[in-house]
């Protein structure tokens, strides 16, 4: 049966993000939703000596605050230097910096997209082919939306002829599942819980930060530490 999942894009996101595109034969970018302020659509956090730091992409936001994610343009053509700078700084001395130094700054350096939804793609992707990950990512505007929220998704899942929906634990709180199932969908739950700590730099550890924390200091271990790959390093 095809699983799918429909996520909001999120800058740089944390290890449980991207377990949920490799636990689903399609990932869809759900960025027709409403861009919201302090979330996680342009920013996450990273680990530094002096505690967790905010990595934000500034953001030009309207004035009556309804546009969509995918209108969201960026306002500082300049925030990529900066936080390859500050990355740089702060993961200097991981076990695996020096591995993927390159291409992370090529990442940063090369980055022309002028919208937000297209930045986190091009992170996604990249952190994607870095882990392995050979989900399709795609856009909900390539599908057409009616209805409810719920509904909306319930749509795009018959479109894509998906008879799962993987959903994180959050949408709990609004998801209406009789929808799905009266759409013949079964809805899945990921589990974040239980998650094994790795050893981080500076200070207590946090699950809760970017993959390239994991990433850089973990290296071709970092599979092993998530949970919806077999016990093995990265190739």
């Amino acid at each position: 049966m095809k699983r799918i999942a429909i996520i909001q894009s999120a800058h740089i996101p944390w290890k449980g993000y991207f377990d949920i595109i490799n636990s689903v034969d399609e990932f869809v970018l759900y960025d027709d939703a409403q861009y919201t302020r302090r979330d996680w659509r342009n920013r996450n956090l990273i680990k530094t000596a002096l505690g967790l730091k905010w990595l934000t992409i500034p953001v030009r936001v309207s004035g009556r605050f309804t546009q969509k994610i995918s209108e969201t343009e960026i306002s500082d053509p300049r925030w990529a230097e900066s936080h390859w700078r500050q990355l740089a700084s702060h993961y200097a001395t991981a076990p695996y910096f020096a591995l993927y130094r390159d291409g992370l700054e090529a990442l940063y350096r090369e980055c022309r997209e002028t919208h937000l939804s297209a930045i986190n793609h091009r992170f996604l992707t990249a952190l994607c082919a870095l882990l392995g990950i050979r989900t399709p990512l795609r856009w909900s505007s390539d599908y057409v939306l009616t209805g409810s929220p719920s509904e909306k998704l319930v749509s795009i899942c018959r479109q894509a002829g998906a008879q799962v929906y993987l959903s994180g634990p959050a949408a709990k709180d609004y998801l209406d599942e009789e929808l799905f199932t009266q759409a013949g969908i079964r809805v899945e739950w990921m589990d974040y819980s239980s998650y094994p700590p790795y050893r981080q730099l500076h200070g207590l550890f946090e699950h809760g930060v970017s993959l390239l924390d994991l990433l850089l200091k973990e290296g071709p271990a970092t599979s092993t530490l998530m949970k919806s790959f077999a016990a093995a390093p990265l190739s």
